[in-house]
């Protein structure tokens, strides 16, 4: 393993201790720091986190700026301004949606109105999206940018409704898609900023549980990859295809499977195992676990935390969470379900189950009931 695929973990000692080899135990560990590349060379560094958090890949060569330093204070400002747009229009869409259907020239159907409110809660979110992910809202950009598109749709297709008012849908849907040009151009100016900087469309996922067995079984049974889709619904298969590099096969929305190759980038028996997917990645991924014994002799505290770049970007994502395929929630559903197969050797299952986060799987789910 290159010495640039080590973690620097705060709590070990200052460089020149007696370190710790893959698979050997010792009582102190050498601090390890990424090398920086040459000049131009491009590639993922694996960073740590200041307290001692787990380590996360951030795919920029040592010393280019971040994504916050490559966008200009105008473009940050319009970013600003598109999302109390958003808002601005969305309050009146969701409290007096009948006066902005008259206003749109819309007819002023119940139906119209929910219509109108549900593309109103969608402008509040999307700005409060804006303001709560400065400065890197590229993502909630492009979620304005198919908002958009969908409302020249629905507008569009109110057109054909002799009850529509023409001239002012018209109006409208030039309004619309000044907005669109506005929206789609920030979108573009802040993606290629994270492109830059090596951050595009990076997602990040969370979470942990306590396991109640000790940290070497826990860490053992992770280790065997082959073991993951027992409990992670959403993967096909594991393989090892060599030295510490692994193949992965994932479920998709639609019925799709996305691949890719990954590999072991750093492994403490025990106490951490982290990876990096490999350039040709259909979904650039990176991530860790950690294993840390659980206060009062309870068990082992198991934290995950896996990075992401979803194909398609925004949208991508957007389709995945509708589809239940959003990775945040299936680290917390894959977690619970690894807690039942190391406690009790398999994954509990009754009527009321979850066969994984697909929305698909869980729409035949029922209350669970009694055999007889």
């Amino acid at each position: 393993m290159s010495a640039e695929s080590d973690v620097q973990r705060p709590d070990q000692p200052a460089a020149g201790a007696p370190s710790q080899t893959k698979g050997k135990a010792s009582t102190t560990r050498t601090t390890s720091r990424p090398k920086s590349k040459p000049d131009g060379a491009a590639g993922p560094v694996l960073r740590a986190d200041s307290k001692g958090g787990p380590a996360t890949w951030i795919d920029a060569s040592p010393g280019m700026p971040r994504s916050a330093e490559n966008i200009s204070m105008t473009d940050r400002r319009i970013a600003r301004g598109l999302g109390w747009f958003s808002l601005g229009l969305g309050i009146p869409q969701v409290l007096m949606p009948g006066r902005v259907n008259k206003l749109a020239g819309i007819e002023n159907t119940l139906f119209r109105r929910q219509i109108m409110r549900l593309m109103g809660l969608r402008e509040i979110t999307a700005g409060v999206g804006i303001f709560t992910s400065q400065p890197k809202p590229a993502e909630w950009l492009w979620a304005r940018t198919a908002g958009d598109a969908i409302d020249l749709t629905l507008l569009g297709s109110a057109l054909k409704n002799p009850a529509s008012r023409k001239g002012r849908l018209l109006f409208a849907m030039a309004n619309v898609a000044g907005v669109a040009a506005a929206d789609a151009t920030q979108a573009r100016k802040h993606t290629e900023s994270l492109k830059a900087s090596g951050e595009e469309m990076a997602l990040k996922g969370r979470t942990s549980i306590t396991v109640n067995r000790p940290p070497e079984e826990v860490y053992r049974y992770w280790k065997e990859f082959e073991n993951l889709p027992k409990f992670m619904f959403h993967l096909e298969s594991v393989t090892h295809i060599g030295e510490d590099r692994y193949h992965w096969v994932a479920r998709a929305p639609f019925d799709k499977k996305v691949e890719w190759n990954a590999d072991v980038v750093d492994d403490i028996p025990n106490e951490l195992i982290a990876w990096r997917s490999t350039e040709d990645a259909d979904v650039p991924n990176s991530g860790s676990v950690r294993f840390r014994p659980a206060p009062g002799n309870r068990g082992t505290e198991v934290l995950v935390e896996v990075d992401y770049r979803p194909p398609g970007g925004a949208i991508g994502d957007t389709i995945a969470r509708l589809f239940g395929e959003e990775p945040q929630q299936q680290i917390k559903d894959d977690l619970r379900r690894f807690k039942q197969v190391v406690e009790t050797g398999e994954v509990v299952r009754s009527d009321a189950s979850l066969d994984g986060t697909a929305a698909k799987n869980q729409m035949p789910a029922r209350p669970a009931q009694p055999a007889f």
